[in-house]
């Protein structure tokens, strides 16, 4: 089984878009995530360290400038999903990646904090 390290750098972003209001509180995150074409586009456009500050997991024995390198995507390359933070959050608690689980969680109450669902 892979084991991960918490991209600080894409905490950081994270935070960043969460302050600014750069997020999406409602959506499936399973139509809403990029899809292989889409983070294509994105590296055509961009650097891997933009890419990666797109994902809150390192593979630590993948290469460097792949996308088996980088894993938990917390957004669509714009802005912060709640969904995304959410599969996070749960697919890294259910393969016990106990540090890529807690810094989704700690960036999903952030998040919640920072845009409270009205009343």
């Amino acid at each position: 089984m892979a084991s991960y390290s918490v991209n600080k750098a894409a905490v950081k972003r994270c935070r960043e878009l969460i302050e600014s209001g750069k997020v999406v509180l409602e959506s499936d995150w399973g139509d809403a995530q990029p899809d292989a074409d889409a983070q294509n586009t994105f590296l055509d456009r961009h650097d891997w360290d933009d890419y990666a500050a797109w994902h809150l997991g390192l593979t630590d024995d993948a290469s460097d400038e792949t996308k088996a390198r980088h894993a938990f995507a917390f957004g669509d390359f714009d802005r912060v999903h709640r969904s995304a933070l959410i599969a996070c959050v749960y697919r890294a608690s259910q393969w016990r990646h106990k540090k890529v689980e807690l810094a989704a969680h700690r960036l999903l109450q952030e998040l919640d904090k920072a845009h409270p669902r009205p009343d």
